[in-house]
């Protein structure tokens, strides 16, 4: 499958609102960045969608945010929201799996819902190389997965699911986790979704 053709097709042909994973506020996501980085971090939000992460970290203070996603369109959707504001973001167009990270570029990696996808051992492997190039030592690493009584599919794709333990498992000795917590997402249309999230650091 081609992943990025997946993803555009389905950034060109729902809604913001019209996806299971859509949610006014990350709310989760912002709990745990605050506690864990100043107004100063480098913050790169992974397969952001088009999710208003960005938005409400740059209405807290934070001013270095980069936002990565496989497809071009949601991109684009973003930065028509903020308008004038997108200027002050770093936009990346690419499969995080792939991309040439520069290295110790990042205070904070957050990813909302990419991990899950892969269930490709090679790719999750890939992923865990990226983080270890691009986030400093003692940065944060905030992943969110579905849980273990979360949807096995998501988007027609295959999904893995996890628990704290087996989501950081993933990510090996080199990441110390610091907190892990569930959340229950109520999708669009009414379903529940369970989610979980783990912040570890980087020693």
């Amino acid at each position: 499958m081609n992943i990025e053709k997946h993803w555009e097709t389905v950034f060109n042909s729902k809604s913001p609102s019209g996806v299971s994973w859509y949610r006014p506020h990350l709310e989760t996501s912002l709990e745990i960045i605050e506690r864990r980085a100043d107004r100063s971090a480098s913050i790169i939000d992974v397969g952001a969608g088009n999710s208003t992460l960005v938005d409400d970290l740059l209405a807290r203070g934070y001013r270095d945010i980069t936002v990565l996603d496989v497809s071009r369109t949601a991109i684009e959707l973003t930065k028509a929201r903020l308008g004038e504001k997108a200027a002050g973001v770093h936009w990346i167009a690419g499969d995080v799996t792939e991309f040439p990270f520069e290295r110790e570029s990042y205070d904070v990696w957050h990813d909302r819902a990419v991990f899950h996808f892969l269930t490709d051992p090679l790719q999750r492997q890939r992923y865990v190389h990226a983080v270890l190039k691009s986030v400093r030592p003692g940065g944060h690493v905030i992943v969110s997965t579905f849980g273990p009584n979360g949807p096995e599919k998501c988007s027609g794709l295959d999904v893995q699911r996890y628990d704290a333990e087996t989501l950081h498992a993933e990510f090996g000795k080199r990441f110390r986790i610091e907190e892990s917590t569930e959340e229950l997402h109520r999708t669009p249309w009414g379903a529940s979704q369970q989610f979980v999230y783990c912040c570890c650091k980087v020693e």
